[in-house]
C-alpha cells in the first residue's frame, strides 16, 4: 500500500465525520500516566533525495556483500537471469493464489504443470507435485509417505543427510510413531554404509540418503536402492544442491522410489534463507500417497486442452483426516521462478551450468590439498562441495579470512559436529572466478 499523507483540512475532515475535534481524543482510552509527552528521540524529517543518499551510505557500510563466498552446505550462490524477476513480479503471477477454480486459473495451472514436468526430467520420476515448502520439509513429507506406502515404521536415515533437514524429518515424525535410525559412515570415503550400524530387514520403511551428501561426497544410489528393494523398503533420495540434477546420473535412473530436493539453485536468491522451494517426486504407482497437489491435463468435448487439479489430498479438500499432508498452499511463485530459470537456460544451459561448479571444485580442492597442512579426508568423488581438514581450527581460520581477505571461506562443520573442530565445508559454484579461488587459496595459505 503507497503512504500517501493528508493535509490538515482532511484530516480535520475526517475528525468531523467521526465526532471528534483533536486527534488526541483518538486516544481517549489509553490511561494519562502511559500517554508519551515528549518527542520520539528520532532524527528530523529527510527529503526523497536526502533519504536516498543516507541509505545507499548505510549500504556502503555492508562488508559482507562484497565478499567473496565459498559458502554452501543447503543454499546456493548461482546466477539468475535478470529476465525471472521481469516475469514473476507481473501482476497476474506475483498476486495469484491457490487455484480453486481453474477456469480462471489457467496461466498459475499452467506454470504449475510445466514445473512439475521438469522436475520429472530432472529427477528421472514419473510424476511430481506442484511443490513443497523447502527441501526439509519435502524429507520429513518422504520419510511420512514411505510409511504409508510400505505400511513399516523403521527408517533408516544416512549419517550424511544435512544435520538441520534431519531436524525437521525428527520433528515431523515425532508422533506418527515412526523410527529414525542412522546407518553407518565410511570416513575414508565420506559414503553411507551399513557396516555395524543399523540393519536392513523386513521391518525397513526406506533409506534416506542425500547425493550429493552433506559432505560433498557423490553417494551410490544403485547400489543402495538394490539394497532397499532387497528387503521391500524404499529408497529416498534427497539432493541439496540440485544443480548436480544437471551433471549427475538421475536419482530415478538409479532406482530411487521418491526423490526430493532443494530447489533454490534453479533462480531463487539466497535471501537470507528463504522462502525456498521444495521438489517431491515419485513413482507413479505411488501417487495418491504423495503429498500436496497434481496439476494435470483435461480435454473438454471439443477437444481443446486445459489444466486441472488432477490430485488434491490435503486436508482442505476432501480427504480431510485422511489426508496425506496438511500443507496449506505450494510455493507458487517460487516455483514459478524456478520454471523461468529451467526453460530459459534449458538442458544444455543447466549442463554448462553444472560442468563450470563441477570443474571450479575440482580446481580449487587441488589448490587446497597442495597446501602445506591442509588435506581433504574423503576420497569419493565430489560435485561442488568438499570437506577441507585446516591445521588450526577452522572457526579461527575462517574469521581470519573475513576480516583480513573479505573473503567467506565455507562453513566449519564444528556447527553440527563438534569434535570436528578443523573441518570446514567448502563450495564453489559457476559465480566464483579463477581469480577468487586462488585469492582463498593464497588466504588459507597465510
Amino acid at each position: 500500500m503507497r503512504y500517501i499523507p493528508n493535509s490538515p483540512a482532511e484530516r480535520a475532515e475526517m475528525l468531523r465525520t467521526v465526532g471528534l475535534n483533536a486527534p488526541e481524543e483518538l486516544f481517549s482510552s489509553i490511561p494519562a500516566d502511559l500517554i508519551l509527552r515528549a518527542p520520539l528521540n528520532t532524527p528530523a524529517a529527510l527529503s526523497e533525495p536526502e533519504l536516498l543518499n543516507y541509505f545507499e551510505s548505510l549500504a556502503a557500510k555492508n562488508a559482507a556483500a562484497r565478499r567473496s563466498s565459498f559458502l554452501g552446505a543447503g543454499a546456493y550462490a548461482h546466477y539468475a537471469p535478470t529476465v525471472i524477476d521481469a516475469l514473476i513480479q507481473r501482476s497476474e503471477f506475483f498476486t495469484a493464489y491457490t487455484p480453486y477454480q481453474p477456469e480462471v486459473s489457467q496461466g498459475t495451472l499452467q506454470a504449475i504443470f510445466e514445473f512439475q514436468t521438469l522436475v520429472c526430467q530432472l529427477t528421472g520420476m514419473e510424476v511430481a507435485n506442484a511443490s513443497m515448502y523447502d527441501g526439509s520439509t519435502a524429507v520429513a513429507e518422504a520419510v511420512l509417505m514411505a510409511e504409508r506406502v510400505t505400511r513399516r515404521s523403521r527408517v533408516i536415515v544416512s549419517p550424511a543427510l544435512h544435520p538441520e533437514y534431519l531436524h525437521v524429518a525428527q520433528t515431523y515424525v515425532s508422533h506418527a510413531g515412526v523410527e529414525l535410525e542412522q546407518a553407518g559412515f565410511d570416513e575414508q570415503t565420506g559414503l553411507t554404509n551399513f557396516d555395524g550400524a543399523a540393519q536392513l530387514d523386513d521391518k525397513t520403511a526406506a533409506i534416506v540418503v542425500q547425493s550429493p551428501n552433506f559432505f560433498g561426497c557423490v553417494e551410490d544410489l544403485q547400489a543402495l536402492a538394490e539394497r532397499a528393494h532387497k528387503v521391500g523398503a524404499l529408497l529416498v533420495v534427497v539432493v541439496t544442491e540440485s544443480m548436480s540434477l544437471g551433471l549427475l546420473r538421475s536419482p530415478g535412473a538409479c532406482g530411487a522410489d521418491i526423490v526430493v530436493a532443494e530447489g533454490q539453485s534453479f533462480g531463487v536468491p539466497l535471501s537470507f534463507g528463504g522462502p525456498y522451494v521444495g521438489l517431491f517426486a515419485t513413482r507413479e504407482r505411488f501417487a495418491r500417497q504423495m503429498p500436496g497437489r497434481l496439476v494435470g491435463v483435461a480435454y473438454d468435448r471439443e477437444g481443446r486442452r486445459g489444466f486441472v487439479l488432477t490430485l488434491a489430498t490435503r486436508e482442505q479438500h476432501i480427504r480431510r483426516e485422511k489426508a496425506t499432508s496438511n500443507i496449506c498452499t505450494n510455493e507458487g511463485l517460487i516455483a514459478l521462478a524456478a520454471t523461468i530459470y529451467m526453460e530459459t537456460l534449458g538442458r544444455k544451459g543447466l549442463q554448462e551450468v553444472a560442468m563450470q561448479c563441477a570443474q571450479k571444485a575440482a580446481y580449487a580442492a587441488r589448490q587446497v590439498a597442495a597446501l602445506a597442512g591442509f588435506t581433504l579426508p574423503y576420497s569419493a568423488p565430489r560435485f561442488n562441495e568438499f570437506v577441507v581438514r585446516a591445521p588450526v581450527a577452522a572457526d579461527e581460520l575462517l574469521r581470519r579470512l573475513a576480516a583480513e581477505h573479505s573473503i567467506t571461506g565455507g562453513l566449519a562443520l564444528a556447527r553440527y559436529f563438534p569434535a570436528r573442530t578443523n573441518d570446514l565445508l567448502v563450495c564453489v559454484t559457476e559465480t566464483n572466478t579463477r581469480a577468487e579461488i586462488d585469492a582463498l587459496v593464497e588466504g588459507l595459505k597465510t
